[in-house]
């Protein structure tokens, strides 16, 4: 008979615990850390081009001088999606374009290398060269 009643506190003591709600999630859940807006600054680059398609443009050629396959390309949301094998795995960016005011618009890229995120700054920054490089030929 005592073994029924211990089940029963347990099984109480396991209910009431179910039963408790969340806490919510942490204040600082979606806020950046010195280490994310140190990659973010790698990532970003300012161009004073005026039209936002001739940006886009020049992404989607850079990403083709640099051996990548366009896999989507969207000029009115400034959308570019890419990848390529590289050694021992798959690369894939997406970038976006938006328009800074009317003299400039901003190109950020992700990079991940099989599903994880690149924070190389040299990785960027070779990219960012050739984007220059596209957008100069192109002017």
């Amino acid at each position: 008979m005592s073994s029924r009643y211990v089940l029963l506190a347990l099984f109480s003591c396991f209910f009431v615990q179910a039963c408790a709600g969340p806490k919510g999630p942490p204040e600082d859940l979606l806020a950046l850390s010195e280490a994310q807006m140190k990659i973010r600054s790698h990532q970003t680059r300012t161009f004073d081009i005026e039209s936002k398609d001739k940006v886009v443009r020049g992404v989607v050629s850079a990403l083709q001088d640099l051996g990548f396959i366009i896999e989507r390309a969207n000029a009115p949301m400034g959308l570019v999606t890419a990848g390529k094998f590289a050694a021992g795995g798959f690369v894939e960016l997406t970038v976006t374009v938006r328009s800074k005011g009317t003299e400039q618009n901003e190109v950020r890229v992700n990079a991940l290398f099989n599903t994880q995120p690149i924070e190389d700054p040299k990785v960027y920054q070779n990219f960012f060269i050739a984007v220059e490089k596209s957008l100069f030929i192109t002017s």
